[in-house]
């Protein structure tokens, strides 16, 4: 039984709803056109600080665009559960994998506070280790959460996978030197994962479970 490192945004919890309404709690207080929940799937992916870089308008100065940022913080702090679900399938394949033995983490580009509050909602009984944005570990497509990941589960490298929706997640594989399953649920399509490199997909959440097990 192989053990799962797994992205959060996308893979395991449809949260884009959540992030849509605080990106666009955010431009409003600061006096910025709002973005379509199409624009925003697009931009998620490289943490919320690339997130509202992103949605300000170009050429934004760096002072306004900080105070976005910190008007998106505080609301997603009191919102980030309003919407945001496991997508359909996660809590069985997760129980399931548990039960076989399988040792799991999280990663994510989200601040490590809201990885935290996500992860006791979600993950209290199945995931071991959650590990979000924080001081003195890279982000992804860095490997350094997947090693940080790694060595909290106490595990040999070797027997890991990376489960993920995006390029980044692919990116963030490689350069870890695990084998990535892409899954066709989260924020990103079929066409371009391929284009990215995807070779593995996951359709539903049990096929994760069949691809391991082969």
């Amino acid at each position: 039984m192989k053990s799962i490192i797994f992205d959060l945004d996308g893979t395991l919890l449809d949260t884009l709803q959540d992030l849509h309404d605080s990106v666009n709690h955010a431009l409003e207080v600061c006096g910025m056109p709002g973005r379509s929940l199409s624009e925003v799937r697009r931009f998620v992916g490289n943490g919320v600080r690339m997130l509202i870089a992103r949605a300000v308008p170009e050429g934004t100065p760096a002072e306004a665009e900080e105070e976005c940022f910190r008007q998106f913080r505080l609301h997603y702090v009191q919102h980030c559960l309003d919407h945001t679900s496991l997508y359909p399938g996660i809590g069985r394949l997760l129980c399931q994998l548990r039960q076989q033995g399988a040792k799991m983490a999280v990663v994510s580009n989200k601040l490590q506070a809201g990885v935290d509050e996500l992860a006791a909602r979600f993950f209290a009984d199945t995931i071991q280790v959650a590990i979000g944005e924080r001081e003195g570990v890279a982000r992804k497509p860095a490997p350094d959460m997947v090693r940080l990941a790694i060595a909290q589960l106490g595990s040999n490298p070797d027997g890991f996978v990376y489960v993920g929706d995006s390029d980044v997640d692919l990116e963030t594989a490689r350069r870890a030197g695990l084998p990535c399953i892409s899954v066709l649920w989260g924020f990103r399509d079929r066409a371009f994962l391929l284009s990215h490199g995807a070779t593995v997909f996951a359709e539903q959440p049990e096929d994760i479970l069949d691809l391991i097990n082969q």
